[in-house]
């Protein structure tokens, strides 16, 4: 149940370009909350709540310092959402080798 809750919250994070663009944005490295936020077309207090959403999901870390609020990745919180997939495309591409099987041998069978 905690698992599916993370997992969860990793998508919900993931589900809005704005913090899809900020995450894009921490590739580079390290930056400060003010510098992320000075390029989007929102207030500061909406860039803070979308980094929030993104903490609760375990997807990038603030470290304060001094009076500067630093923000890095997390890549390890995209761990659960990567093996999820992973293991949903494993199981269809079995299934859609399983079919593509089946139908040479229907068409073999006429």
């Amino acid at each position: 149940m905690v698992e599916d809750l993370a997992l969860d919250r990793a998508y919900a994070a993931l589900a809005d370009p704005t913090r899809r663009r900020l995450l894009e944005a921490l590739r580079d490295g390290d930056a400060r909350i003010t510098d992320l936020a000075a390029p989007l077309p929102m207030t500061f207090a909406g860039v803070s709540r979308h980094v929030g959403v993104l903490e609760s999901a375990g997807l990038v870390r603030r470290e304060v310092r001094g009076r500067e609020h630093w923000l890095s990745l997390q890549p390890a919180g995209l761990s659960q959402a990567r093996q999820w997939i992973d293991e949903q495309a494993d199981f269809w591409s079995t299934r859609a080798d399983a079919l593509a099987e089946r139908l040479r041998e229907k068409k073999h069978a006429r």
